[in-house]
């Protein structure tokens, strides 16, 4: 590894204490409600000069580290306006409110953990898709005599099960990792995200009645219904970027050359964009197409800047000797190399409270090192995409802080629900462990 992206890292070589002091201060920072990407790039400054680094190496370690999240950031900004269609014109609450009125009172928690599910799945990023929802299961559990717990749990798995096959920042840094196009990885996860649903749905019919109640003044005033896309219209945006993005497995898999990857590939960069103005021009948006492309554009700043930051922690760690200490524990506990798939993205994504921090993280650290092992590509970045949902959940992590606000809960009512929301995530990572791994070994 002597040149990583034009970056002389032959003589960079950072001590454990370097990283784990990186992570440390990043965590501690973080909790302090620094924002992430700042945190992270504190800690990494700090962790490379304590790890053995001088002040040139620690700048070649945050360019390195960051050059490898720039396609990444990329395709989440083009991602953006496909956010910003869908959130500014309503669409996604129609989306929403359209799933919720279908199932009806009875089927209320599925309606609420489907909704949550299909939002997310259609390209909302996961904190704004609860955000979205919160009201509408609010209101819905009060209707339905719900728990606020059961509520809370229903968004928070449903969102976690739509985001393991979605166009979103987490399944692009899984793409990416692995160099496999998005939508094979979207399409790998999908069993997952059922396999999270329906496990959701089991754990909120058991605590449907218990715990804290949602109550009278939790309830908002629904908005103006006139004021809201059809729900035909609202659904068209998303539909176009699944559409779009199938094409190439379809025409890999049936031979179809005109539509296969090699001769028409269908990049999110431009396929989430075109699939915005479609569904504008189909809602009769299109004198506000630059509106909301610049609207959604904000909306991912957040997320662009928290990825640079996760990637100057992928770089220390990538020039670090902590993925050959991690390498050679496992082998001394008799633990195969591929588990670094699921357990390095659940660690960090813990760490730095982000499924598409710790996805990044685990994938620019490991993504080599798993493929060396004889994991298959899509397998490692399957099991690694849902490694990144199994304790996201913490306190300091932004779907805890959303769901927290949505549901207006306090922080002891939201603790409460994590070990049961860890439970949904780690039964999806179990999923795609024996589907991929399993698999893997018994082909062997």
């Amino acid at each position: 590894m002597d040149s990583i992206m034009g970056i002389n890292v032959a003589d960079i070589s950072i001590n454990i204490w370097g990283v784990l002091l990186a992570l440390a201060l990043s965590i501690f920072l973080i909790i302090k409600k620094m924002n992430p990407a700042l945190a992270m790039f504190t800690g990494v400054f700090v962790g490379a000069l304590v790890g053995g680094a001088n002040l040139f190496q620690t700048m070649d370690i945050v360019i390195l580290g960051s050059r490898q999240a720039v396609g990444i950031n990329i395709r989440i900004i083009a991602g953006g306006f496909l956010a910003g269609a869908l959130i500014e014109t309503g669409a996604a609450e129609t989306i929403a409110r359209g799933i919720v009125k279908g199932l009806g009172e009875k089927r209320a928690i599925l309606a609420i953990a489907l909704s949550a599910m299909i939002v997310t799945g259609a390209g909302v990023f996961i904190t704004v898709a609860m955000l979205i929802v919160a009201p509408i299961a609010l209101s819905v559990a009060y209707k339905a005599n719900i728990s606020k717990f059961a509520a809370i749990l229903a968004i928070s798995g449903g969102g976690k099960a739509g985001n393991v096959f979605s166009p979103n920042p987490n399944t692009i840094a899984a793409a990416e990792s692995f160099g496999l196009p998005l939508s094979d990885v979207m399409i790998n996860g999908f069993i997952a995200g059922i396999v999270a649903l329906v496990v959701t749905v089991i754990l909120c019919k058991m605590v449907q009645k218990k715990h804290f109640k949602v109550v009278a003044a939790d309830v908002e005033e629904p908005a103006d219904a006139s004021t809201l896309p059809s729900f035909g219209k609202a659904i068209v945006a998303p539909a176009v970027a699944i559409g779009l993005l199938m094409l190439n497995p379809i025409g890999d898999i049936s031979g179809i050359s005109f539509i296969n990857s090699a001769n028409l590939p269908m990049d999110p960069f431009y396929v989430l964009p075109v699939s915005a103005v479609v569904g504008l021009l189909v809602m009769g948006k299109g004198k506000k197409i630059a509106d909301y492309a610049a609207k959604g554009a904000i909306r991912m700043a957040p997320v662009v800047l928290m990825l640079f930051g996760a990637g100057a922690i992928g770089g220390l760690i990538t020039v670090s000797v902590f993925p050959g200490m991690i390498e050679n524990t496992l082998h001394n506990l008799g633990i195969p190399t591929a588990f670094l798939a699921p357990l390095s993205s659940t660690i960090f994504a813990c760490a730095a409270g982000s499924n598409a921090a710790g996805v990044l993280i685990g994938g620019e650290a490991f993504a080599a090192t798993i493929m060396a092992a004889g994991v298959p590509a899509m397998a490692g970045a399957v099991m690694l995409h849902a490694g990144g949902g199994f304790l996201d959940i913490v306190p300091h992590g932004n779907i805890f802080l959303a769901t927290q606000q949505g549901m207006k809960c306090t922080m002891g009512e939201r603790i409460r629900v994590m070990p049961l929301e860890a439970a949904v995530g780690g039964m999806m990572t179990l999923t795609t462990v024996v589907m991929y791994l399993l698999g893997f070994w018994g082909g062997r």
